[in-house]
């Protein structure tokens, strides 16, 4: 018997570090074959995966910034890391044979197509994963702002933030023992309870347009694909309510 998703077109957002090896920076292929493989799954089940990847093990703009660069010199330093880290995601999952396109924000037409919504939307359409690069193209918004912005964009059902925690807690579990994880959060009680979810910019976004968020444990065994499935026991769903 085949699963069956809860979501036709999902957005997921990784971190930069997610593709650094043990020392936290730079890009590991072994990382890379390792989160192909994750992604594989989830387009098996016929999922349409837009992914929106950060450039933290490469360049971060805020610590530039600290040291006195130029904040939007040093955000557009960042913005570039991040089409790096799509390439290598391009190419682990080429090998996964998952057909992958890569996009940008940040015009490099030499290696990797302009984004351009309705282009990304009919990749998708394909089956094709599209992985989305350069943030928003702009200097001072994350890339969990980029991650919001073309999750509106492409109409897709959910962000999923892929982390190291599954799921959203009640204090931070590795301090408190006591913690214990929701499953279902709308966004008033994320913001009356001053809940750690993601990017207030992007969280802003995300509630203003009624776009739901999803936290899981990305490294956690079968987490994400459970999720995808609509498994409430992994991972914590943020929405404007629940019937």
């Amino acid at each position: 018997m085949t699963d069956t998703p809860a979501f036709q077109r999902i957005v997921l957002k990784l971190s930069g570090e997610a593709l650094s090896g043990p020392n936290g920076f730079g890009i590991d292929t072994e990382q890379g074959a390792y989160i192909a493989r994750k992604v594989r799954r989830i387009v098996e089940l016929g999922v349409q995966v837009a992914i929106v990847i950060g450039g933290g093990n490469l360049w971060r703009g805020a610590k530039g910034a600290e040291r006195g660069m130029d904040q939007a010199t040093a955000d557009h330093m960042g913005m570039i890391a991040t089409v790096m880290n799509g390439l290598a995601l391009q190419d682990a999952l080429q090998h996964e044979n998952v057909t992958t396109r890569v996009q940008t924000a940040v015009q490099m037409n030499a290696v990797a197509e302009p984004y351009i919504r309705l282009r990304a939307i009919r990749h998708l359409e394909k089956g094709r994963v599209v992985v989305i690069t350069g943030g928003t193209g702009n200097p001072y918004f994350t890339t969990d702002t980029a991650a919001a912005l073309r999750g509106m964009e492409i109409n897709a059902d959910i962000v999923i933030k892929a982390t190291k925690v599954n799921g959203v807690y009640t204090a931070d579990p590795k301090k408190d023992p006591a913690a214990t994880r929701y499953a279902r959060l709308t966004y008033d009680q994320v913001l009356t309870g001053r809940l750690n979810v993601m990017d207030m910019t992007a969280f802003a976004l995300c509630q203003e347009h009624n776009l739901p968020i999803m936290v899981v444990n990305f490294w956690n065994n079968d987490d994400l694909y459970r999720a995808v499935l609509g498994d409430e026991s992994v991972g914590t769903i943020i929405r404007s309510s629940f019937d």
